[in-house]
This record gives structure tokens, C-alpha cells and sequence, in this order.
């Protein structure tokens, strides 16, 4: 991602270009905490997200090769291109620079979530209800089915305190390829739950300091056959710390929530929104 000046409007734009040499765990990690994203690598307490194949044998981790970059980018352009949200980043233009593919975004002032995170500043769950409610919309009025990859580093908070949504992942539905952040994603799914698990994971997270899954089941992950490893990848997650554990202060309907978002199937975003807004009421 590249920030420029868009020459007819003059308005600053962000610039996303793909890169086959990227993949989660390939990325190199910077050795002090940084909200500066450079070439040389990220910062250490960011999580990139991978590349996942899902094959008739499981689930493979891998890199993209450049063509399937260039794909993905096209297809991302097409669902940011039929999709306008006020809590979603907006696509101002595409080109093709030396035979790439280019998205043309919108710069979105503010700081991510990460960085509210780092600087230990408030967090509101009213960002996490706007993100509920606009995902709600997007996928009511057919143009986002679902995001796939809501973690702290694709959400930012505008100055009004608007959220807006970053990098929805990056899908070939037709090849059942996908990017996503698996720590926010452990059962990778390609549905709208998945957003659900990540912000259950993320309010886990702010409440506790910690992610509550070291290791992701990378054997277990993605499977939808309901048979015996369904169930044990299932089972995994209700091995989690409580929140309370880590965080004596946590209220009770706050760790409901993140227990729910986490580990019942049927709990979705309806179920997300109406608990948000009835916690947020009683605060």
C-alpha cells in the first residue's frame, strides 16, 4: 500500500499493489513496535494475513504465485467497485502500471486500531456495533457477504470516530483461495461468521492484552464435513482462558459475548448486534 496525490482532484489516495513474494509468515518482522510499514519489514505485534488454498486433501498455507495476485487484485477491485459504505474504504480508480494491476483507494485519515491498541487509548464498543450494523447492510443489500479478514490493523478510526473497514480479503471463490488473518480467523471460514469470531477475538484481545489462541489448528481449520475433526477443532476452542482469568474486570456479558462470537456456530451477526446494543445500553 502506497500513499499518492491524485492528479485531477488533488485529494490524497492510497495504493494497493499486489506482491507474490508476500505471505504471512514470510514477511520479516521489525525488532521495535512501529506504526510505519515500510519494505524492510512490519512491526512485530501485527499479524499479516495468509494465503489459504482450500484443497479436496485440507487446507494448505501457502504463497500466491503472481498471476493468482493479480486475479485476487481484479476481483477486489470489482467487490470494493459495486460496494459503497460509508464504513467501508471506497475505490476511487483502477489502473494497469507495467501489466499490474492497481486499486486506487481512498485515504482513510486516522489511526488504526493497533495503534489506539499500542497507545493504550480508549476503545469504544460502539466501533465494533458499527461495524456489526454495516456488515449487516452490505450483506442484506447483497454487495458484501462477508469482510474475512477484521482485525486491528484493517479497521481505522476517523478523527469523528467513524470506523471504516480496510482490505476485505482477498477471494477466488471459484478456486476456493483465499486471504485472511488465521489468528482471527481459526476455522478460516468464508462466511460472515468469520467476522463474527474476529471481533469476538479482538475484544478478547483488548480486554486481556493477549490473543486467545497461541497456535491456530491449521489440521482442523477450514473443514466443513461435520465429521470427527469438525468436532475436534470445535472443542479446541472451547479450551480458551476466560477472559476473566486474565482480566478479573471483565463483565460477565462481555465475556458471554466473546464466548458466543467464538464458539457457537449459530451465533451470527444478528445475534452480535442485539447483545452489543444491549450491553452498550447499560454501561
Amino acid at each position: 500500500m502506497f500513499l499518492a496525490q491524485h492528479e485531477e482532484s488533488g485529494n490524497k489516495v492510497a495504493l494497493k499493489v499486489g506482491a507474490s513474494a508476500g505471505g504471512g509468515r514470510q514477511v520479516t518482522r521489525l525488532l521495535e513496535v512501529t506504526s510505519r510499514r515500510t519494505p524492510e519489514g512490519i512491526s512485530p505485534d501485527e499479524l499479516p494475513a495468509e494465503g489459504v488454498f482450500f484443497e479436496a486433501r485440507g487446507v494448505r498455507i501457502d504463497l500466491f504465485d503472481e498471476q493468482e495476485v493479480h486475479s485476487m487484485l481484479r476481483v477486489e477491485g470489482d467487490l470494493l467497485g459495486n460496494t459503497q459504505h460509508d464504513n467501508l474504504v471506497g475505490l476511487v480508480d483502477r489502473l494497469t502500471v507495467d501489466g499490474n494491476p492497481v486499486l486506487v483507494l481512498d485515504y482513510v485519515r486516522g489511526k488504526t486500531l493497533r495503534e489506539k491498541i499500542r497507545s493504550l487509548e480508549g476503545i469504544h464498543l460502539n466501533w465494533f456495533l458499527a461495524v456489526v450494523r454495516a456488515l449487516i447492510s452490505m450483506r442484506d443489500a447483497g454487495t458484501l457477504d462477508y469482510h474475512g479478514d477484521l482485525k486491528p490493523e484493517n479497521l481505522v478510526v476517523k478523527p469523528s470516530g467513524k470506523v471504516v473497514m480496510l482490505d476485505p480479503a482477498m477471494r477466488l471463490p471459484e478456486t476456493r483461495v483465499v486471504t485472511t488473518t488465521p489468528h482471527y480467523n481459526p476455522l478460516l471460514l468464508t462466511e460472515s461468521k468469520a467476522d463474527v469470531m474476529a471481533i469476538g477475538i479482538m475484544i478478547y484481545e483488548i480486554l486481556t492484552g493477549t490473543l486467545p489462541f497461541d497456535e491456530v489448528p491449521w489440521e482442523f481449520a477450514g473443514q466443513q464435513s461435520g465429521g470427527e475433526t469438525q468436532r475436534l477443532s470445535l472443542s479446541y476452542f472451547f479450551s480458551y482462558t476466560p477472559p476473566h482469568v486474565l482480566n478479573p474486570k471483565t463483565p460477565g456479558e462481555l465475556e458471554r459475548i466473546i464466548y458466543r462470537s467464538i464458539t457457537v456456530p449459530s451465533y451470527g451477526l444478528e445475534e452480535l448486534r442485539a447483545d452489543l446494543e444491549a450491553f452498550i445500553s447499560k454501561a
